[in-house]
């Protein structure tokens, strides 16, 4: 799937200097920050979204207790 998006001009400045600096394309510096983003970005909204779940009281909570009991760790 191809995408596109504009850039801010002092941006896309950044990125026509970087690419000349080293040799590289625009497009490698583009496609570079996706997948070694995207897991952190996983997480992020996905957190975000679990927490709310949680204030809303629609998602389960468990203490230390619960979590030890059901793992045969209790003293």
């Amino acid at each position: 799937m191809a995408a596109s998006m504009p850039l801010d001009p002092a941006v896309e400045q950044r990125l026509d200097h970087l690419a000349a600096s080293t040799g590289r394309s625009k497009a490698y510096y583009l496609r570079e920050p996706v997948p070694n983003g995207l897991e952190d970005l996983e997480d992020f909204y996905l957190a975000s979204a679990t927490m709310e779940r949680v204030r809303k009281g629609q998602e389960p909570v468990y203490g230390l207790d619960d979590v030890e009991r059901q793992f045969g760790l209790a003293d």
